[in-house]
């Protein structure tokens, strides 16, 4: 079976492997400490500490499986070797909305890094899928839920 690659700045890769340190050495042994107190209260059938520190343990086990895996596959995105006249992943992209938008910037990076809080959009969302090999100067139309949306791109630069 091929494992999907998932592409990432060598930045967004240490990010990921120190999130993935701290949960094996730190949460867990919290989580583990947490299901130690809450089962020496007694019958667990009706111990919502207890069910409490399971369910976050599961999500702490899903989440180490997850950072395993997009660590192990991860593609490092060389930023430097990439040409900076075209949109592609670790680059910069500011694009206006046609015909007389507000000006918008995302960083482009893989989906294990995205946030959108940050300006970081996954290659895999709309926006990216359409901008992505486009030039400077390029009109794209970008599919959304509301139709499509026209944009210039004027700039592209290093993060």
């Amino acid at each position: 079976m091929i494992e999907k690659a998932y592409p990432m700045t060598a930045e967004g890769k240490a990010k990921l492997e120190a999130e993935l340190e701290d949960l094996k050495v730190n949460k867990r042994r919290e989580i583990v400490e947490r299901i130690k107190i809450a089962r020496s209260y007694g019958d667990l059938s009706e111990n919502s500490e207890y069910e409490s520190a399971k369910d976050e343990q599961a999500f702490v086990e899903g989440r180490i499986t997850t950072l395993e895996k997009m660590t192990r596959f991860a593609e490092i995105i060389e930023v430097q070797n990439v040409d900076s006249d075209v949109v592609s992943i670790g680059l910069k992209v500011t694009f206006v909305e046609l015909p007389d938008g507000d000006e918008e910037t995302y960083i482009i990076v893989g989906s294990a890094e995205a946030d959108p809080l940050e300006g970081k959009i996954s290659n895999d969302s709309p926006i990216a899928k359409a901008l992505l090999g486009k030039h400077i100067g390029a009109e794209v139309a970008i599919g959304t839920p509301g139709g499509d949306m026209n944009v210039k791109i004027v700039r592209v630069e290093q993060a």
